[in-house]
């Protein structure tokens, strides 16, 4: 699972490719993204923090965090893709000083996103509709709080199979705010023979393999949230869902692509950065 969320971790840019989702809250700075409704199913900050701290010993003030999240997202794209999914990607990025809760909950594509409104969100990034489609891939891995998916829990079949949704409302009564995998595939065997056992065959013993297994579940309405299930309401968007499930090869490669593009996502004009020493903590005040 953290492997997966160092991929999540990377689609996260705000103001450009700046590691900002990587700051804690501190006296000047008590919200940072982090606390942002939209980045609920962010974790595993502490693995790029352990990464960080190797490297540092190694070349201490060479690296900065904000390299060390886009090359953590290329390798676990390798490794969770079994090498389908490869990339390079330059260095030379400086962290950003600047990390807003407020910011990211305007900035960042929500889960409850019309597909117009996702639309608009990842123009705005200069990311096209094809793009965006790409990009959603991502959710093959990963999980998903139940406050971010409540709508999918009386949505009518024409937008969701109701067996899956009766099995995300099980999951989602087992305690308080739940994670629930975004990929069926994941899903405890016990728990998907109860409400889909005609699905028990695809079930893994291992969870987390990024492929184009999404575009399958989009197009049978078994996806999580509802940004994803608003790809199949655009002609383009579902044309390319469709083109994805029928090529995992072709996606692979424009993933990978698309990737790159975002990781050269550049820091707003005339803002300034450094090299943190720890990603959680700006190396000197600001204010």
């Amino acid at each position: 699972m953290k492997l997966s969320v160092a991929i999540l971790c990377a689609l996260v840019a705000v103001q450009g490719c700046d590691a900002s989702v990587l700051l804690d809250a501190s006296y000047e700075n008590p919200r940072p993204e982090k606390g942002a409704p939209v980045n609920i199913g962010l974790a595993a900050f502490d693995l790029l923090e352990e990464i960080k701290a190797a490297v540092e010993k190694r070349c201490p003030g060479v690296v900065s965090c904000s390299d060390i999240l886009i090359y953590a997202a290329r390798d676990a794209g390798s490794i969770l893709s079994n090498g389908h999914v490869h990339f390079d990607v330059p260095a030379g990025r400086l962290d950003g000083f600047v990390s807003n809760a407020d910011e990211a909950q305007k900035e960042l594509p929500d889960s409850t996103f019309t597909v117009q409104q996702l639309i608009d969100n990842f123009a705005a990034k200069n990311f096209t509709v094809e793009e965006l489609v790409i990009l959603s891939g991502a959710h093959s891995i990963g999980a998903g709080h139940c406050s971010s998916f409540t709508g999918r829990l009386t949505a009518p079949p024409e937008q969701i199979t109701p067996a899956y949704r009766d099995l995300l409302n099980y999951k989602c009564h087992q305690g308080p705010d739940p994670d629930v995998v975004n990929n069926l595939r994941d899903e405890d065997y016990a728990t998907v023979a109860r409400f889909m056992p005609g699905f028990v065959s695809r079930v893994r013993k291992i969870s987390d393999f990024m492929d184009n297994t999404y575009y399958h579940n989009s197009l049978a309405k078994i996806v999580t949230f509802n940004s994803d299930w608003q790809l199949l309401t655009h002609t383009e968007a579902r044309g390319r869902v469709h083109e994805y499930a029928d090529n995992a090869t072709l996606w692979d490669i424009d993933f990978a692509d698309s990737m790159v593009k975002l990781s050269k996502l550049p820091r707003p004009e005339g803002s300034k950065g450094e090299i943190r020493t720890k990603c959680s903590s700006i190396n000197h005040r600001m204010y």
